[in-house]
């Protein structure tokens, strides 16, 4: 089997058989390769340079990638399931900077640490995935599926998270500063529980429309949140801050209100909100 340049057409390597399955190419030169549906299930890619490669469709099922550098490589609709792209060290991650992720399916995979800034993930399914401590800050995630996902002390700044799938998902400590997650579901399925998210930064978010009932949001900072017309019901916000957050329209039907800072909040029509009659401030 041939390797290729994708833009020269130049042969990089020559491989035994029509399969990468399990090959070694472990420290590889495959800038610009042309690996599209190539078939490396379980192949060792740890610290090889797949800069601006061509991997739409590929199967990388249970593969090694740690160290690697993908930054801008294109991995649309390729199978990830089970890869390994993180070790718990900073040395030890991959570099997916700018990378295409869109309609992959990354379920299970080991992300920790991994620098993913500003790459595409729209579509994808990240389901049980391990993101601790993950690089995600500018990064596209619209529609994608992050049910019991782990984003503990992941940075997700800026992060677009529209319509993203985060049921049981577990983001404690992580930074959500101006995160878009409008419309995205952190409440409990079938299945699943509510996402927890103790001690998150999410100032300045913007949560219209979320599903946020029965999530535990506690010591959070929402400071200067959007959760208009959201669904708040049953969510344990113990000791976060809410000031100046926009709650206009939110459900807060069973939030306990007495145990949050809502100083210059916004909670004209909110339903169900039980406003104590000790905090003052909120408009």
């Amino acid at each position: 089997m041939e390797i290729r340049n994708r833009i020269t057409g130049s042969i990089i390597a020559t491989f035994a058989g029509d399969s990468l399955a399990g090959a070694d190419l472990t420290d590889m030169n495959l800038e610009h390769a042309d690996l599209h549906e190539a078939n490396l299930e379980g192949a060792h890619l740890v610290y090889a340079n797949l800069r601006d490669a061509n991997l739409v469709g590929a199967r990388l099922i249970n593969a090694d990638l740690r160290g690697a550098h993908l930054n801008r490589a294109n991995l649309s609709g390729a199978d990830l399931t089970g890869a390994k792209f993180g070790d718990g060290t900073h040395g030890g991650a991959a570099v997916l900077v700018e990378c295409n992720f869109s309609g992959a399916d990354l379920r299970r995979v080991d992300l920790r640490l991994a620098d993913l800034h500003q790459a595409n993930l729209e579509h994808a399914r990240l389901n049980e995935a391990d993101l601790r401590g993950a690089t995600l800050c500018m990064t596209n995630m619209r529609f994608t599926d992050l049910t019991g996902s782990l984003l503990i002390d992941a940075d997700l700044r800026e992060a677009e998270l529209c319509d993203a799938m985060l049921s049981g998902a577990h983001l404690n400590s992580a930074n959500l500063i101006h995160a878009d997650l409008s419309r995205a579901h952190l409440g409990a399925t079938t299945g699943s529980k509510a996402a927890v998210l103790n001690l998150a930064n999410l100032r300045g978010a913007i949560l219209h429309g979320a599903r946020l009932d029965h999530t535990v949001i506690q010591e959070a900072n929402l400071r200067d949140a959007d959760l208009t017309d959201s669904d708040l019901s049953h969510a344990s916000l113990t000791g976060s801050i809410l000031r100046n957050a926009n709650l206009t329209g939110a459900d807060l039907s069973g939030v306990e209100l007495f145990l949050v800072t809502l100083d210059y909040a916004h909670l004209s029509g909110a339903r169900n909100a039980v406003i104590p009659p000790t905090k003052t401030g909120w408009r």
